[in-house]
C-alpha cells in the first residue's frame, strides 16, 4: 500500500457560465492532482457563499484556490485578451496577498506566447466600474478590478490558511469599453485566452506540492 499522500485539490472559483465554458473545454490533461472548476454567481456575495459553502467540503479542506474569469483593466494601453496576475487582491472588506505570482507570469508567458501579461493589484467591486471611477481606483495602484476575485480569495483564506491566487483576462478596457463596437471580437479573444490558460494553472498547483527545502 501506498503511503505517499493525497495530491492536494485545486477549486478555480468564476463566476460566468462563459468562463466556466471556457475552462471546462481546455486542456486538462496536466493536472497535479483532482480539480474542480466551480461557478460561484455575480457578485462578491455570491462569490463568498459559494466559495465557503464548497471548502467546507472535507474533500477540499487543503485545497489551493485560484479565482478566473473576466476583468476591466484599469490601466491605459491594456487591450482585451491581455492576462493579468493579482499581486493581491483588495476590496473593502480586506486584502489578501496571493501565492507564487512569480511562476504564474512566467508559466502564463510560456502558456500564451504573444499575450501581454500585466501584474498588480486586482480591485473588487459590488458593480460595473465605469468612468471616473476607473480612474479613482487606478489611482490607488489597481490594475484591474473584478466583482469576485477579493470575495473569493478572501473567504478562502478565512476557512484554512491555504494558497491563493486571482488570475484575470481583460475583456473591457479604457480604450476598449465595452459598450463599443469591438466588444464582441475582444470578448471572442478573452475567452480564446481563458480557455488556453489551464496549464498555467496546473504548473502553479503542482509547484505547491513540492517539498520545502
Amino acid at each position: 500500500m501506498s503511503t505517499q499522500p493525497a495530491p492536494a485539490p485545486l477549486l478555480i472559483a468564476c463566476a460566468l457560465g462563459i468562463e466556466r465554458l471556457a475552462l471546462r473545454t481546455g486542456d486538462r490533461s496536466g493536472a497535479g492532482g483532482p480539480v474542480t472548476v466551480l461557478r460561484t454567481g455575480m457578485g462578491p456575495k455570491a462569490a463568498e457563499r459559494s466559495v465557503t459553502r464548497r471548502l467546507a467540503d472535507p474533500a477540499l479542506g487543503g485545497a489551493a484556490v485560484l479565482a478566473t474569469g473576466f476583468c476591466a483593466g484599469l490601466a491605459p494601453g491594456m487591450h482585451p485578451g491581455d492576462l493579468v496576475v493579482a499581486e493581491e487582491t483588495r476590496d473593502p472588506d480586506g486584502t489578501v496577498r496571493c501565492t507564487g505570482t512569480d511562476l504564474l507570469v512566467k508559466e502564463l508567458a510560456r502558456t500564451v506566447p504573444g499575450r501581454t501579461v500585466h501584474r498588480g493589484p486586482v480591485a473588487g467591486s459590488d458593480h460595473v466600474v465605469r468612468g471616473h471611477e476607473r480612474s479613482d481606483l487606478l489611482a490607488t495602484g489597481a490594475i484591474a478590478v473584478d466583482m469576485e476575485s477579493a470575495a473569493t480569495l478572501l473567504s478562502a483564506v478565512r476557512t484554512a490558511e491555504r494558497p491563493v491566487a486571482a488570475v484575470r483576462v481583460v475583456v473591457d478596457a479604457p480604450e476598449h469599453e465595452l459598450v463599443r463596437i469591438g466588444t464582441v471580437r475582444g470578448g471572442i479573444s478573452a475567452f480564446r485566452v481563458l480557455r488556453s490558460v489551464l496549464p498555467a494553472f496546473f504548473d502553479w498547483h503542482r509547484s505547491l506540492l513540492l517539498p520545502r527545502r
